[in-house]
């Protein structure tokens, strides 16, 4: 008899431990859809945030074109007419903001930047660390009983 009980029991701990390896594969497997996901979702926002930001930075190219054109036309005729180049000073250093701003716009700066960020993050990891290095949970479970402390 008590071998009868010793088989079922070890027969229902491998049953057991079979269902149970499934449940984790099962879990992991959600997880990992899950986190897929989510890394789909923020990538979906981030290039809807940054199509947004050149979109406005096109737009501001705009509006600020024309004004420099303006400027760049009527700046002579006053230059001309006063017998002074005052009124064409300001389209030195408009041209450069200009040219920035059709460079952020239509140009390789969004490129540039990229690029110089990867060197960072690949060369120069210690000028973007933490100070004190990543959070863990410890020290943020302590920070939240030392305020609850204060606050009582």
């Amino acid at each position: 008899m008590g071998q009868i009980s010793s088989s079922l029991s070890s027969g229902m701990k491998g049953v057991m431990e079979e269902n149970m390896k499934k449940q984790m594969d099962f879990q992991m497997g959600a997880f990992q859809l899950q986190m897929e996901r989510q890394l789909a979702m923020q990538n979906e926002m981030r290039e809807r945030q940054m199509s947004m930001g050149i979109a406005r930075a096109r737009e501001v190219v705009k509006y600020y074109g024309s004004f420099y054109a303006v400027l760049a036309v009527l700046g002579p005729v006053a230059a001309y007419k006063t017998k002074s180049a005052t009124p064409v000073i300001p389209l030195i250093p408009l041209g450069f903001v200009l040219t920035y701003q059709l460079d952020a716009a239509y140009g390789t700066l969004l490129s540039r930047v990229r690029s110089e960020a990867e060197h960072i993050m690949n060369v120069e990891r210690d000028m973007i660390s933490l100070p004190k290095g990543m959070p863990t949970f410890e020290i943020i479970e302590s920070v939240r009983l030392e305020n609850k402390k204060k606050q009582q």
